[in-house]
């Protein structure tokens, strides 16, 4: 929201920061007009003038203020001089009782003002009368917050025993309500971050030279300008987004966890419902057999070798790929300002040992080996109908079998925690799992196409894919997908570039 009304700060002592505070836009009662009304007219009471506005939107009450992203900087004094602060009300300031009275007295100590509409005057804590009233306000304040969040706890038990979501929609999926801002009718597929997470997916499965992982597909999101789950948010219910970029450990868990498989979440695991199942809110982004292969190919790799370098993140289109013809390390990207980057060796000046003989170095600017590596590449593979490897989950039936016997295994968990100790829940898990037993054998007599990935044509050429790539970025995962090597030799060699190559994704056209 545009910050309006403030003037310079002139020393007067009345030079006020406004403070505004919405655990939610929505809240109409505590509006962001009726706020700033509230907020000037205690302003002008005291003869005061605002210098700057301290707005805390989708903050929770519950949030120290010296760590809220608007008002703290100012009471950690980042933000420049100030008189003192007024709001609209002390719950304006915080709901937490121990967190208003720390940032009163941290406000009367330095000198500065406290002052909140509704009070006549700047709160003054030398006096018993208003440090009691102050302490009576915020610990009604506190009062509040402790009854909105039993009623929020309350309703998300009570949706999660009937199967309903109550929370955030999780990213890939969107609640459907039949009217405005009424309640949730059913949960489907949102297809816009749907088929974002199954490009990464497929991309991640796909690959077989260690060079897309998740930080590169965050990277690569990132680099697109593709929003993230926070800004897709935003944009939906009609705020502005903040251009987050986007985290591998959150890409990850959206790949990972079985909230992908259209489940009820709670705490990081499905809720299980009456039947021993997982209570299932839509379909899935993909099936349990896919997750799994997903878990595998997201896990952490020890680097052991030269071979299983870090997968490169930048856009270089050599990156990674090209190497010296004198101690065979991989060469970096050096240059300097207004000038073209060249790839180089730096083995010898960081005292590598086995670069220690690596002399003369190698170098070429990036834009003529770039060039070079194209012109091969195109030559030789341009003209090929491109492949392209998919991930294929075979018949299913491996993923039901998973899927159940993941039931199963909840099920010992909790009867090894208690949860079925009595009588009556113990003769319905013999019941379920005895259940559950069965149809996993049922579904091993069937035929069973394996998982495992495929070879499918694209219909594109080589050069077409090249020609339609966004970035060097993109150009160099087709070099890999070739396993391109270029090898760069200092000038006076006889051989000055050399680039294999294997034909492992094209046919000839």
């Amino acid at each position: 929201m545009d910050q309006v009304i403030t003037t310079d700060y002139d020393g007067c002592g009345k030079c006020l920061v406004g403070v505004r505070r919405l655990s939610r836009m929505k809240d109409a009662s505590n509006s962001p007009e009726k706020q700033l009304d509230q907020v000037l007219s205690a302003a002008e009471s005291v003869g005061g003038h605002i210098i700057a506005w301290a707005d805390d939107w989708e903050v929770s009450g519950a949030t120290d203020p010296l760590t809220r992203p608007g008002l703290g900087p100012w009471l950690r004094g980042e933000a420049g001089p100030y008189s003192g602060i007024v709001g609209a009300a002390v719950d304006r300031i915080g709901r937490n009782q121990r967190d208003v009275l720390n940032t009163a007295y941290t406000i009367h100590e330095s000198g500065r003002l406290l002052i909140t509409y509704g009070h006549d005057g700047p709160w003054a804590l030398d006096d018993p009368t208003d440090e009691m009233r102050l302490s009576m306000e915020s610990f009604g304040a506190q009062m509040e917050l402790r009854a909105i969040q039993k009623r929020n706890r309350d309703e998300t038990h009570r949706a999660r025993t009937n199967g309903k979501p109550k929370q955030k929609n999780r990213y890939g999926y969107r609640y459907v309500r039949l009217i405005p801002n009424g309640k949730v009718d059913h949960v489907e597929i949102d297809p816009v971050p749907a088929e974002i997470l199954r490009n990464v997916a497929e991309r991640i499965l796909a690959d077989d030279t260690g060079e897309i992982t998740v930080h590169t597909e965050a990277a690569r999101l990132s680099r697109e300008g593709i929003q993230t789950p926070e800004d897709y948010r935003a944009i939906q219910t009609g705020r502005k987004p903040k251009g987050f970029r986007w985290n591998a450990k959150t890409l990850k868990r959206f790949l990972t966890d079985e909230g992908s498989l259209g489940y009820l979440m709670h705490n990081d695991r499905p809720v299980i419902g009456p039947d021993g199942h997982p209570r299932r809110l839509a379909d899935p982004l993909w099936d349990r057999a896919t997750r799994d292969a997903l878990i595998k190919k997201t896990a952490p790799k020890r680097k052991v070798s030269e071979k299983e370098r870090r997968a490169p993140k930048s856009t270089y289109l050599l990156s990674g790929r090209a190497y010296c013809g004198n101690c065979g390390r991989t060469l970096y990207i050096y240059g300097r300002k207004g000038q073209n980057n060249s790839y180089g060796c730096d083995g010898r000046v960081l005292g590598v040992p086995s670069s220690q003989n690596c002399s003369p170095a190698p170098n070429m600017s990036v834009p003529k080996l770039n060039k070079l590596v194209t012109a091969w590449f195109m030559e030789k593979f341009g003209s090929g109908q491109l492949m392209k490897r998919q991930y294929d989950p075979g018949t299913g039936y491996a993923a039901r079998i998973a899927e159940l016997e993941a039931d199963r295994k909840r099920l010992r968990e909790d009867r090894s925690a208690g949860l079925y100790d009595s009588e009556d829940d113990a003769e319905w898990y013999r019941q379920e799992y005895a259940r559950m037993g069965r149809e996993i054998a049922e579904f091993k007599k069937l035929p069973e196409r394996p998982a495992g990935m495929r070879m499918v044509p694209t219909g594109k050429t080589v050069a077409d894919e090249w020609n339609a790539a966004k970035d060097d970025a993109a150009r160099r995962e087709l070099l890999s997908g070739f396993n391109v090597r270029v090898t760069l030799f200092p000038t006076n060699a006889e051989e000055r570039v050399r680039i294999t190559g294997a034909d492992l994704w094209a046919q000839a056209v």
